[in-house]
């Protein structure tokens, strides 16, 4: 009992690290903007890098998680992971910088797929895999919580350098754990590596997220932006044919065709875009309308942040029991759109903390039961073999969803004259894109008493 509580502590910790990362540069982009002279529109790189590495490489990484064993790929993806952070510490100038985050990506797409398959694979399924995926949720929030703060303390006292070089430490204490905690992998299984797929599936997925981090800088009709999107989309198609015709294919299609995954992509998909636009039109309404400081606007999000953390950990596996995925999922998706509506009314010219503090207790209730559900549906009734693929497919749905999300909820914000009246038609359409979500979700299947939950690895826990 006591060492799987401490590998589900190695397997959070690492969540908690993925989330804390993709927050805690923002705050630091000024600083590395003026020492290794990025431009104001080239600096947003330092951020987009990661997400290109990490939503590109998401499939390749779920598969190599299947083919090569969940706990090799844990163990490489957390040593890039390491070694691009204290590289991006050591940065000298832009290029290096970009480079060493499109790494952290690539770190990223190893680490998330295996976190995901070891808790999918050892524990499970029903409440003690709800419990799991629990922790896994509530230190995701945890990092999100954390990021804003540590990384204003850590660039005011000790410079930007610092919000790369603290991962150093955390990724090697994780290192060093993970052969003793986490269980052998299984014997690979047999077959060959579809390199056809793999190679279409990265670099069309890294093409989309491209595109759609170029469009707002470079404009949607440049090469770049709608270039890139177009040369994405026919990639992908491409790979569909190829994975179709592939005896060993990268992405089993009768595995993506199912019903509760493609359902599932298609919520994650919605639920992270307009997590992301909430998140950008939160931000912008704190700092540039009412004035706040990075640090004030960092505690207005404490509070939502704290209750999605609790929701996570202790809201949503009774939930999931007592309910199933289905019911749990379309509630949870409705509320969350209910949040975001309350959140936005909030949003008025003379208002503050306290106008945005119901919205922000309702989306964070109701958003951290929906992100450990969706990720519950993500592995249900899947293969043990194949539950690396599973992640690797919601992960990019998810990904990919943020991208798309962010870009369009960045148009609709800026699209007004005036600032707030933006702000406000993007809220909205995110409430009613999320309570959308929850009608998509009851295309999951109903649950079956006789379902015959997948069996865990041998030691895992029941």
């Amino acid at each position: 009992m006591e060492r799987n509580r401490l590998r589900l502590g190695l397997l959070a910790l690492t969540q908690l690290i993925v989330a804390l990362d993709y927050n805690i540069v923002y705050v630091a982009l000024p600083g590395i903007e003026h020492a290794l002279g990025f431009s104001p529109s080239s600096v947003q790189w330092v951020v987009s890098a990661y997400s290109v590495g990490l939503g590109g490489l998401m499939l390749f990484g779920g598969r190599a998680v299947d083919r090569l064993g969940p706990r090799r790929m844990f163990v490489t993806g957390l040593a890039l992971y390491g070694v691009a952070s204290l590289a991006g510490g050591l940065a000298s100038g832009p290029g290096p910088l970009i480079a060493a985050r499109a790494v952290q990506g690539a770190g990223g797409a190893l680490l998330t797929p295996a976190t995901l398959t070891l808790i999918y694979r050892g524990f499970t399924e029903g409440p003690a895999r709800n419990r799991a995926l629990g922790a896994w949720g509530m230190a995701g929030s945890a990092g999100l919580a954390t990021g804003s703060l540590l990384g204003g303390v850590l660039t005011n006292y000790l410079g930007w350098e610092w919000v790369f070089f603290v991962n150093v430490p955390l990724v090697l204490g994780c290192v060093l754990a993970a052969p003793r905690l986490l269980p052998a992998d299984p014997d690979r299984t047999p077959g060959g590596f579809d390199v056809p797929g793999a190679v279409l599936a990265t670099v069309g997925s890294a093409l989309l997220v491209f595109g759609l981090a170029s469009g707002p800088d470079a404009g949607w009709r440049s090469p770049r932006g709608a270039g890139s999107l177009a040369a994405g989309a026919l990639l992908l198609a491409l790979l569909l044919v190829v994975e179709a015709r592939t005896r060993d294919p990268l992405i089993p299609l009768r595995l993506a065709r199912g019903r509760s995954l493609a359902t599932t992509m298609v919520v994650i998909g919605l639920f992270q875009g307009t997590l992301g636009g909430g998140y950008y039109i939160l931000t912008s309404y704190l700092q540039p309308v009412l004035g706040y400081s990075s640090l004030k606007a960092g505690l207005t999000f404490l509070p939502l942040t704290l209750i999605c953390m609790l929701a996570a950990l202790k809201v949503t596996p009774p939930l999931l029991g007592r309910w199933g995925i289905r019911t749990t999922l379309v509630v949870s998706m409705a509320g969350t759109g209910a949040g975001i509506a309350v959140l936005v009314a909030g949003t008025t010219a003379n208002g503050g903390f306290w106008t945005l503090l119901p919205g922000s207790v309702v989306w964070g209730l109701f958003g951290g039961v929906a992100f450990v559900a969706l990720f519950a549906s993500a592995g249900s009734g899947i293969a043990p073999h194949q539950q690396g693929v599973a992640s690797g497919l919601a992960s990019t749905a998810k990904e990919l969803g943020g991208a798309l999300g962010l870009a369009v909820f960045v148009a609709l914000a800026t699209g007004s004259t005036h600032l707030l009246h933006g702000l406000h038609v993007a809220g909205w359409t995110a409430a009613a894109v999320t309570a959308a979500g929850g009608l998509t979700a009851l295309a999951l299947a109903r649950p079956t008493p006789d379902a015959e939950p997948s069996r865990p690895l041998e030691g895992a826990q029941k």
